[in-house]
């Protein structure tokens, strides 16, 4: 018997065996074992790329729990709908809430929630694509667990194909071979929903129970059905690398075409602006200070006001950044230290430098020998700031462009040689 609901939502999977991938969580002796075991379910934050089996995992948990559920997804409830629940989850005792997208929650929203998780009336299960750490608010994010989700690969893929082609009750009378799968999987981009979304689609759209799957066909069909933008895909992906490479490579007009691209795809707003934070620290850096101040107040502002208004904030920022003058001495400094640190251990902080808080301190000559550089005129003075066996080692090189000369400048004529400026 045919039936209208999704391939992807038909062979959904009941069991944690079943789950592709994310052996992590799920193998024998795993975290979420040992969650069903214990008998306890506690908040928690599912974090990972779309289609990697988020909602999935929720379902077994409630299953298994048999508590009540009830499904949100962020993008089209609100603080009205999580009202709702908590009010029948205190008639039930207890319930499981799973918010689809919980990131696109405002802070206020997810405040919402607080009462009822902390009190236990709520078991929250929350699934977000993007990093918990920016996009939830730290108390709820300190009454949960947060696992993470890793991307499917090709033995994953292929395994969700085969029990889809074996276990599907709508595909039984088909003969379905797999010649070339190298395109499916390409445009599936690692999500198993849009893997079996596409993988449906070619088989409804063939006209016989003969179906072979090739590269060419594959791409035929998907052709006739590719979304101007897809912020979850590989698109995703390209048009924010060609995005951020504009700014890099100094060229506003680049810029503003991939951010338009990106805007009219209804890309979330605080995506471009934080990886427009990130580069004006490592592309700028010390040449403009000020494009991380701007970069910052421009994630901030679109934060607060989103979609359509933020669209000039977010091309006032790119434009600015990509006509900045560049430097990525600060990354090249930071990444430099880290390898000597790993490299060297955990070297003592030499005797002057170390604070003498106690007598005992005192007595051992903490601090004995520091030069405090007010002190000294023009606020410097020359001493060692390093441990002994990396002394006069340079992280700091700077790069070519007016700040950044006047700063070679003043070390060459302060520290006269001692780090080779």
């Amino acid at each position: 018997m045919q039936t209208s609901i999704p391939l992807a939502e038909r062979i959904r999977p009941v069991t944690l065996d079943a789950v592709a991938g994310q052996k992590h969580l799920v193998g024998e002796g795993k975290i979420l074992r040992k969650i069903i075991g214990g008998g306890v379910l506690p908040s928690i934050i599912l974090w990972g790329p779309p289609g990697v089996g988020k909602t999935t995992i929720a379902r077994i948990l409630a299953n298994h729990f048999k508590l009540p559920f009830y499904a949100l997804s962020a993008v089209n409830s609100g603080v009205k709908e999580v009202r709702e629940v908590i009010a029948k989850a205190k008639e039930q005792g207890q319930a499981i809430l799973f918010l689809d997208e919980i990131h696109r929650f405002s802070k206020s929203q997810q405040d919402s929630l607080l009462a009822a998780v902390e009190s236990g009336i709520i078991r929250l299960i929350g699934a977000t694509t993007e990093n918990p750490s920016f996009e939830i608010i730290q108390p709820l994010l300190s009454r949960s667990q947060v696992y993470i989700l890793e991307e499917l690969g090709k033995e994953d893929l292929l395994e969700i194909l085969n029990r889809a082609i074996h276990t599907d009750l709508n595909l039984k009378n088909k003969n379905i071979e797999l010649k070339e799968i190298e395109k499916l999987l390409l445009l599936s981009g690692g999500d198993a929903r849009k893997l079996l979304n596409l993988f449906e689609l070619v088989v409804n759209a063939s006209k016989t129970n003969n179906v072979v799957f090739t590269n060419d066909l594959v791409t035929e069909i998907a052709s006739q059905k590719t979304a101007f933008y897809d912020k979850t895909g590989e698109q995703h992906y390209d048009i924010i690398s060609a995005f951020i490479k504009s700014i890099r490579g100094s060229d506003p007009n680049g810029a503003v075409y991939w951010l338009a691209r990106m805007i009219e795809g209804g890309e979330e707003p605080k995506f471009i602006a934080r990886r427009m934070l990130i580069l004006a620290s490592e592309d700028i850096g010390i040449a403009n200070p000020t494009a991380l101040v701007l970069a910052n107040s421009c994630f901030q502002a679109v934060d607060v006001i989103g979609y359509p208004e933020s669209d000039l904030i977010l091309a006032q920022t790119a434009i600015y950044l990509a006509t900045s003058d560049k430097s990525n001495s600060v990354l090249l400094a930071i990444k430099s230290a880290k390898s000597t640190v790993r490299e060297t251990g955990d070297l003592a902080v030499p005797i002057h430098l170390r604070n003498a808080p106690t007598k005992l301190m005192k007595d051992l000559n903490y601090g004995v020998g520091y030069k405090y550089a007010h002190d000294f005129s023009g606020n410097f003075a020359i001493q060692e700031y390093l441990p002994d066996s990396i002394s006069n080692t340079r992280f700091y090189s700077p790069g070519v462009n007016e700040r950044e000369k006047a700063a070679q400048s003043w070390l060459q004529r302060n520290w006269k040689g001692k780090y080779n400026y």
